[in-house]
């Protein structure tokens, strides 16, 4: 017995002090994601990927604005957010002490302003993933000055293109072949 006793005091503590020491988590520890609003561009590719639906955004054309959210409560800690990010804007930090006393505390949310059409002057795309798609453009070897001449389209939405198509003066007339089509 005696033995026994020796050996355990030997041995220490086997416990860390936790909660009045801070836990230690290991590298790659999946904790709470976090949102980088400077970085994210709205695309909603982490929404798409997000198999919990714990990442939404909302579209208010109204107010020209998106908004994204994450709710705590639902997150299963994955990382396919952090995974499918283009432009590394979630993270995946090691804080996993989440308790809160209000529900809405779960809830991060970032708004973004859309951009407005240049032709009919609606909102149909984040300003910031329109300057993010024009900088991939120039990062893929085109000259700043080709892409700048082109600014016009890329802030044009789908509506107005297709009607900029169809009325092109080197195409055939497809308005007459599509209403056939509809009163059908």
């Amino acid at each position: 017995m005696l033995k026994l006793l020796k050996t355990i005091f030997k041995a220490g503590e086997a416990t860390t002090q936790y909660p009045f020491a801070p836990a230690e988590v290991s590298p790659g520890f999946r904790g709470k994601p976090e949102l980088d609003g400077l970085r994210c561009i709205a695309c909603g590719a982490c929404t798409m990927a997000c198999p919990a639906n714990a990442l939404s955004m909302e579209t208010d054309l109204d107010a020209g604005t998106r908004t994204w959210q994450l709710f705590l409560g639902r997150c299963i800690f994955c990382a396919r957010c952090e995974e499918v990010c283009p432009t590394h804007a979630l993270v995946l930090t090691s804080d996993f002490e989440l308790s809160v006393a209000n529900k809405e505390d779960l809830y991060q949310r970032a708004t973004f302003k859309l951009q407005n059409c240049v032709e009919c002057g609606k909102p149909f795309a984040p300003a910031k993933e329109v300057e993010y798609a024009m900088a991939l453009l120039v990062q893929a070897g085109n000259t700043p000055e080709a892409v700048e001449a082109s600014r016009a389209h890329y802030q044009t939405c789908p509506a107005c293109k297709r009607k900029q198509n169809l009325n092109h003066p080197s195409q055939p007339e497809m308005g007459r072949y599509i209403n056939q089509e509809v009163h059908k």
